[in-house]
């Protein structure tokens, strides 16, 4: 189908376009309140990230699955065509728009042009509007509706165009504890005993990537924070992208306490390793550039951890698509990529009485992470169940994706049929506390917090990671086969199982359950079931 699009290029032409349309890039209008405070200028520049089709079709299951690629193998089979590149950067020169950058190795091209001639280009609508989000929060950010289009030329090359629409795509999955609600705490330390972190192992020699949408960290703070558990503080960076940065001391109760409460604890986890974080505006451009830009970069971090997500039919199909293959490049590069499975529920905040997983936790390449609540004195568990605190409290996300099938893996797990199909991948896949009632003690702004959330597990399981691949001398990668292998044992190898509990719709029992997975980590038992072995230290 053809779509002529007539308006005004930046170049001043106003002749029509071949359009086609772009699979995958319908969505529905935000819940517009008013139109924005600013109007958006015909003239006013936008950017935006182009994803181009990969160089040639690829066993996604082999490459994920196999041994580590380099960089350079990654590049050379996952990567774009440089044809395919060149013909996208010549043809949107020519209407007007300019390409800032091109990385052929993850197949992105970055963009930027007038507002009308984006719209132009691409057959969108854009408005500036106030929007509400389905937790409450208002927002000012471009808007479209229906799907976008391609010039002729670019039509099967380019596979997703991000960032038009500029809407805060995700959510920060954590949860402040009230002072009186909180019956017990812990530190990091203390998690890493009762989950048994292998001894002898602080993750040197190994990176952990952590990626946020929003906030910052001041380094003296965390020196403070480490020096309190008496611990040398890890080497931590901050890197940013699309024009993001590390601000801190501006959100103490929102995006700041996401960020220090994942490097606190994944650093005092695993303390000897390094730790770059990346910030990225709160967009699925902003999303897929930052988790694109960690897996490739020149030094290949052994984890990412993720605690932003939003329930999977919030995300553009090629959106999730975009940022589900940049996991199959971390997966390829040997990058184990955790990510919390969300804080409210089997229906993920959700209104309309079904039951969503929430993304990027759903993507299969993905280790999802689920939260329980802990009951423990010393080293002795006395007990652990589903993280569920009732109607407004916060409860464990966990369920079937209705966007991604029922990977191999998980066959024999028991996942249940979704609400709209059978075969879906389960969610999540393992678990560790995260009841704010018995949660994480951390610094956050110069206050002493305790927090909770599954946005406090991602890290964690991403600093266990660290210290396996440094017990086993390797990057992991894609774990969940192993994990799942290991698992059908009886009791299951590695993991403590969950038996008691729910999050909604779903309830825990023997074995894995769509609300703590396969369990809470043995990380000395995985160690030995991952064939690595404790060093002395």
């Amino acid at each position: 189908m053809t779509n002529d699009q007539s308006g005004t290029a930046d170049s001043g032409s106003t002749a029509p376009l071949d359009l086609r349309p772009l699979p995958g890039s319908e969505r529905r209008s935000a819940d517009v309140i008013a139109p924005s405070a600013v109007a958006l200028q015909p003239d006013g520049v936008i950017e935006a990230t182009v994803l181009l089709r990969r160089r040639s079709a690829v066993d996604t299951e082999a490459v994920t699955t196999g041994a580590p690629l380099s960089r350079e193998e990654v590049a050379a089979t996952l990567g774009a065509d440089p044809a395919d590149a060149l013909t996208v950067e010549d043809s949107l020169a020519l209407l007007g728009v300019t390409v800032i950058e091109t990385d052929l190795p993850s197949r992105r091209i970055r963009i930027s042009a007038p507002a009308k001639t984006m719209s132009r280009v691409f057959g969108a609508t854009l408005e500036a509007v106030t929007s509400r989000a389905a937790d409450g929060t208002e927002s000012q950010h471009r808007n479209r509706s229906g799907g976008l289009m391609v010039p002729a030329a670019l039509d099967g090359i380019v596979t997703a165009v991000l960032g038009l629409d500029d809407r805060p795509q995700a959510r920060a999955e954590f949860r402040i504890a009230e002072a009186k609600a909180v019956s017990l705490s812990y530190t990091p330390l203390q998690l890493g005993e009762i989950y048994r972190f292998p001894a002898g192992t602080d993750g040197t020699g190994e990176t952990i990537a952590i990626i946020e949408l929003g906030g910052g960290f001041a380094l003296s703070e965390l020196d403070t924070y480490f020096a309190g558990l008496g611990i040398t503080a890890p080497t931590v960076t901050a890197v940013g992208v699309d024009g993001a940065a590390n601000i801190p001391g501006k959100d103490p109760n929102g995006a700041d306490g996401e960020v220090l409460l994942d490097i606190e604890v994944a650093g005092a986890l695993s303390p000897g390793a390094d730790i770059v974080v990346y910030f990225a505006p709160n967009t699925d451009a902003g999303f897929v550039d930052a988790v694109s830009e960690a897996a490739h970069a020149t030094v290949t971090p052994t984890s990412m951890s993720i605690s932003w997500g939003q329930s999977e039919d919030q995300w553009t199909a090629q959106a999730r698509a975009a940022l589900d293959n940049a996991f199959v490049d971390a997966a390829a590069l040997g990058i184990t990529v955790t990510a919390a499975a969300g804080d409210n529920g089997s229906a993920d905040g959700a209104t309309d009485g079904r039951n969503h997983a929430d993304f990027p936790a759903s993507s299969p390449h993905v280790l999802a992470c689920g939260g329980t609540s802990l009951q423990a004195t010393g080293t002795t568990v006395t007990s652990e169940t589903v993280w569920n605190n009732g109607a407004g409290g916060g409860a464990t996300g966990g369920g079937v994706s209705d966007a991604f099938p029922l990977p191999s893996w998980q066959a024999k797990a028991g996942v249940p049929a979704s609400t709209s199909k059978s075969g879906g991948r389960g969610v999540p896949d393992v678990a560790a506390v995260a009841d704010p009632a018995t949660g994480y003690q951390v610094l956050v702004d110069g206050q002493q917090k305790v927090y909770g959330g599954t946005s406090a597990v991602a890290p964690l399981w991403a600093a266990l990671v660290a210290r396996l691949a440094q017990g086993t001398g390797g990057r992991l990668g894609l774990l969940q086969p192993k994990l799942y292998a290991a698992a059908e044992g009886t009791p299951p190898t590695g993991f403590r199982d969950v038996v008691t509990g729910d999050n909604g719709s779903f309830s825990a029992r023997k074995g894995w359950d769509a609300c703590t997975g396969l369990g809470v980590p043995d990380g000395t038992a995985l160690l030995a079931a991952l064939g690595g072995s404790q060093t002395a230290g």
